[in-house]
């Protein structure tokens, strides 16, 4: 399924920056919910002065809510700051960790799928292996879909995290 469309609502990527205390996720998680928005992904991580913590969060619904999403978020008082960021004035990333299950047969077919990808091969088993991509949620998304013919294990994906291009603060 790709993180661009879900139910026929946009997927937003919208970044805060807040006070690293017990409790801020939750009042962020609440006003998301309370306007029934969809939280799709979610990251949270110190910032670059560790009385701050970076949150990322993609969500679908439709732009009215978020707007008023991000006023609610603005107004509390753990909240420095919130921004949405389109694809073009920022670079996102997302992790992913696939365990794939290996055969002598298709180990071959594997391996140059990971290299067309630029992805790693990060444990090599007789009987599995485990993939590590770090691309834009929508390479992610077109990796998992050539591996549809072979067995997924396991899959762990972190969400996507992102950066203002240029002097903009993200």
């Amino acid at each position: 399924m790709s993180f661009s469309k879900l139910n026929n609502q946009e997927s937003h990527t919208i970044s805060l920056l807040v006070s690293n205390k017990p409790g801020v996720l939750l009042r962020i998680a609440l006003v998301f919910s309370r306007r029934a928005f969809n939280i799709e992904s979610l990251v949270v991580s110190p910032a670059k002065d560790g009385r701050f913590s970076r949150m990322t969060i993609t969500a679908s619904g439709d732009l009215d809510t978020l707007d008023q999403i991000n006023k609610q978020a603005a107004k509390l008082v753990d909240v420095v700051s919130v921004n949405e960021h389109e694809g073009l004035d920022a670079v996102e990333a997302e992790l992913a960790l696939i365990k794939v299950a290996l055969t002598a047969s298709n180990k071959r077919d594997l391996l140059q799928l990971v290299e067309h990808f630029n992805a790693k091969t990060i444990d090599l088993a007789p009987k599995s292996a485990i993939i590590q991509l770090c691309a834009p949620s929508e390479k992610i998304n077109g990796l998992l879909a050539m591996l549809e013919g072979f067995e997924i294990l396991e899959l762990v994906r972190s969400g996507k995290v992102m950066m203002a291009k240029g002097l903009e603060k993200t």
